[in-house]
């Protein structure tokens, strides 16, 4: 596992000093945890209540580059004091396969707040496929045109002022030979080679701009495979299940295209089989009972060739100073994922939840109260002049103040609709209907149970016999055997769910040779 460290110290209390106590301490967590450091980035004299922060910014971005899988803080508030850039960018980093952890707090403090992220993340999500709907229907609108709904233009076109394609003369010959001598039976290499010899490449601006030249980049392998497959060639327009023929001005002749089609099919060979990448849900979540250290995902290879999957101790793997036995990942996975949606389903929970979620809302910004209380001072002077005007207290600069103080009500106002598009409030309604929308989820795919794990599970910590799941909230807690799984409500959902037998969780044969455990679940 590959981690980068963000550091931050604030300019208001804090020192340079302070950034190498914070390299300290994540340096020591992930040695103890067996987490290969490979960089870091460190914000000087700046607060994380804003996301304007240069080194914040460029690990963000350089998270989609797939170079680490684990971004380690000192604590999480180094990562961002605002629950919903925080919300946001954990969600980039999701997506990119990048998780946040803290060297220094196995239990985040404020933990209801990761399930508040979770659901504000599911709001976001909710807004962006509506507004994705708005984008396809004026996408369907151009293609029903054979209009260019964005992308790079083919070699051998260009787009005209109404967005349609049309023949680049100088550019198209070249189109034309390269279908040519790939239907003669000559190597792409060699094609790809002669050519980027003499500049032709493909136009990466969409559009000719006077007075700009378009940026031109070397034709590669994949693109010529590609440009070899366009059916735009043929003067085909495609778009979703939008099929038009002859609405774009043809480079290639059909006879020509249909040759270089059957030579394709004759050399494609079937890719290499490429070892499938496993999820380990639980990983920076799961912990050893004995040592306190991470437990990490591994594989073993049983004696007929069957590959195994599981969590071991980083320590019992690393330095073997612990005798912690392994656990079969998908017992384990399938086990808290039971436990915790059985929580999810409690209405009276979730209703506590609601209240809670709704009242650390107020909590979390401390610009929008702040405006809140300007406001309600300058209404009350207003209402303090107003009734001194009503009983004859008039002086020349009255009129002058109270003017003023109508126009900073508005001001106020209007800064507060600011802060708030910016920071949405949600009602409790919202929030509890936020909640509920975890019933819905997938259980019989990752994604559905990652979800799950993220919004709900803080930490785990393995012991022999049993298991104490922490969760974002306080509760009591509940002993739950793998019997007790297998015939409960939710056992039965995901079977109905996969057609699948839930019965796998008890499946014999790993290499680790673990036995049934009991688990007590810990809100």
């Amino acid at each position: 596992m590959k981690a980068v460290i963000y550091a931050r110290y604030s300019s208001d209390n804090q020192r340079e000093e302070s950034i190498e106590g914070q390299m300290r301490d994540c340096m020591h967590y992930a040695e103890y945890n067996n987490i290969q450091v490979v960089g870091s980035y460190i914000d000087r004299a700046l607060s994380a209540k804003t996301d304007n922060r240069p080194e914040f910014q460029k690990m963000i971005k350089d998270s989609a580059k797939q170079l680490f899988d684990v971004i380690i803080v000192w604590k999480l508030d180094r990562f961002a004091r605002n629950r919903f850039d925080s919300a946001f960018y954990k969600n980039t980093l999701k997506k990119n396969g990048v998780r946040v952890v803290s060297a220094t707090e196995s239990i985040s403090q404020g933990a209801e707040g990761i399930i508040l992220e979770a659901v504000l993340e599911g709001y976001a999500e909710y807004f962006s496929v509506e507004l994705g709907e708005k984008v396809m229907r004026g996408m369907t609108d151009n293609a029903l045109k054979a209009m260019s709904n964005g992308g790079i233009t083919p070699l051998g076109y260009y787009l005209d002022e109404e967005q349609h394609l049309q023949i680049d003369e100088s550019k198209a010959p070249f189109v034309r030979e390269i279908f040519q001598r790939f239907a003669d039976g000559e190597a792409i290499k060699t094609i790809i080679a002669d050519m980027n010899a003499r500049g032709v490449g493909i136009a990466v601006r969409m559009t000719k701009r006077p007075g700009k030249k378009p940026y031109v980049k070397q034709l590669g392998y994949n693109s010529v495979r590609r440009l070899l497959s366009n059916r735009k060639y043929i003067g085909e327009y495609k778009f979703k299940d939008i099929v038009i023929p002859d609405a774009i001005p043809p480079i290639v002749d059909k006879d020509l295209f249909e040759k270089v089609q059957k030579r394709i099919v004759v050399n494609t060979r079937a890719p290499a089989a490429h070892k499938a990448k496993v999820d380990y849900l639980l990983t920076t979540k799961l912990f050893c009972g004995k040592c306190k250290a991470m437990m990490i995902g591994d594989s073993g290879t049983g004696k007929k060739g069957t590959t195994y999957h599981y969590y071991k101790c980083a320590n019992a793997k690393k330095t073997h100073t612990c005798d912690k036995k392994s656990v079969n990942k998908d017992k384990i996975e399938n086990a808290v994922v039971k436990a915790v949606m059985s929580k999810v389903m409690d209405d009276e929970l979730m209703e506590q939840l609601a209240d809670i979620l709704y009242d650390l809302q107020e909590q979390e910004s401390s610009i929008l109260p702040a405006l809140k209380q300007q406001l309600k001072d300058v209404e009350n002077s207003i209402e303090n002049m107003l009734n001194a005007i009503q009983q004859g207290v008039v002086l020349d600069s009255t009129k002058k103040r109270l003017a003023d103080l109508e126009n900073r009500k508005k001001e106020l106002e209007i800064e507060i609709a600011q802060e708030q598009i910016k920071c949405p409030t949600l009602t409790r309604e919202q929030i509890l209907f936020g909640l509920t929308k975890f019933r819905n989820l997938d259980l019989t795919t990752q994604k559905g149970k990652q979800t799950l794990l993220d919004g709900f599970v803080n930490s785990i910590y393995l012991f022999d016999d049993y298991a104490i799941i922490t969760c974002n909230y306080k509760d009591g807690e509940e002993k739950i055997t793998f019997e007790d799984i297998e015939s409960s409500e939710l056992g039965e959902y995901i079977k109905n769910k996969s057609e699948q037998r839930c019965s796998d969780l008890l499946a014999d044969g790993d290499p680790c040779g673990n036995r049934t455990h009991d688990f007590t679940v810990k809100g």
